[in-house]
């Protein structure tokens, strides 16, 4: 659990991060004509944020393309960058629009691709968390590129799952989301494939980043609003993904994981302060951020770093999971170490299980095992 204040609305100028010592966040890559707008608190009633938001882009010339009724109040629209500096003026309920942004998976070096093996293995990560043990009652939201929905080493709810993608199908084209679900809870005692963390657990595909593993904030805020909606504590979300600072996507994961559902960031592959990128800095109660070891609890070289906003340090390099058309893969990256400790957290409470070598702030991160 962490507390902080980055990623609420204040915003910290570059001077000021530098006489901290800090470097200034990454440059973001910027969404042309989207914006995302947030409700001045107190202005729109319940059950009147899609009308107000249609009434607010029209005036502005744009259209809506999602609204945020839990995680945060607002909606996100196309519009030009003079309707949404209009709308900030002149709309008395808006308290700010925020440019879109594109948003990445957090994985670093892509490795190969098999149908798997013709008996159940056990990946070096889960052996080393002390995965790989049922139990777990809460369901694993898993925010990303969608999930597999078929694949027999999965235990997947189709029915809740989601996109919030221009690809309507919560299936998987790219393979990233399939791979994290597999580590979080691939089912155990099966013969065949891998096992996870919390073996059978309940998966959820929450779909925000198309087949070529990109999205955008406004998309992403989507997912995080759904689950804010329909998690119950108990439950856990994974982000293995991420982009430049956005203050309304780290107060989305703020607020959504205040009400009881445990989310889980990647802390990105930049070999970078974990501080410049969202939604990884965000902090908050039930709010984690987890970086990258080899085996060896070596550090993985492309590992984000700092604590805060770094809780654990969990496997990520040379992790072999699930993959898309019921394969399998090994892949590296933050992305594949925010899953081992999803995993655990579905499990029951984190242990210590020692810390990283070379981690390069200095404060070895510690490693969450069961």
């Amino acid at each position: 659990m962490k507390s902080g204040t980055l990623g609420r609305l204040a915003m910290v100028s570059g001077m000021a991060l530098a006489a901290a010592g800090i470097a200034a966040p990454a440059a973001a890559q910027k969404i042309d004509n989207s914006y995302i707008c947030v409700f001045k608190e107190g202005t729109v009633a319940r059950g009147q944020e899609r009308a107000q938001a249609n009434a607010a882009a029209a005036n502005a010339g744009g259209n809506v393309n999602h609204v945020y009724t839990r995680a945060i109040r607002g909606f996100a629209a196309n519009m030009s960058a003079r309707g949404a500096a209009q709308m900030q003026a002149s709309n008395p309920r808006i308290a700010y629009c925020e440019q879109d942004q594109v948003v990445k998976t957090a994985q670093g070096k892509p490795g190969g691709g098999s149908t798997g093996s013709a008996s159940e293995t056990t990946p070096w990560g889960i052996a080393r968390v002390g995965g790989g043990q049922t139990g777990a009652t809460g369901r694993a939201f898993v925010i990303d590129s969608g999930v597999d929905l078929d694949h027999p080493d999965l235990n997947v709810n189709t029915g809740m799952s989601r996109s919030f993608t221009r690809e309507k199908n919560a299936d998987d084209g790219n393979g990233h989301g399939t791979h994290v679900a597999g580590t979080i809870a691939a089912i155990a005692n099966n013969n065949i494939g891998v096992v996870g963390v919390a073996a059978g657990a309940e998966i959820v595909a929450v779909k925000v980043l198309t087949r070529s593993g990109s999205g955008s904030n406004s998309g992403v805020i989507a997912g995080v609003d759904y689950v804010a909606q329909v998690g119950r504590a108990g439950d856990v979300a994974n982000m293995s993904l991420g982009g430049g600072v956005s203050t309304t996507l780290d107060n989305a994961v703020i607020n959504a994981a205040a009400g009881g559902v445990k989310f889980v960031l990647a802390a990105g592959n930049e070999s970078d302060n974990a501080d410049n990128h969202s939604p990884a800095r965000a902090n908050g109660p039930n709010v984690f951020t987890v970086s990258s070891f080899a085996q060896g609890d070596n550090w993985s070289s492309f590992s984000n770093f700092g604590n805060p906003p770094v809780d654990y340090a969990e496997p990520g390099s040379s992790i072999y999971s699930t993959y898309k058309g019921g394969g399998y893969a090994t892949l590296s990256g933050t992305s594949m170490a925010a899953p081992h400790l999803a995993g655990l957290l579905l499990l029951g409470p984190v242990r210590s299980g020692g810390t990283v070598k070379g981690d390069p702030d200095g404060n070895p991160d510690t490693i969450g095992i069961r």
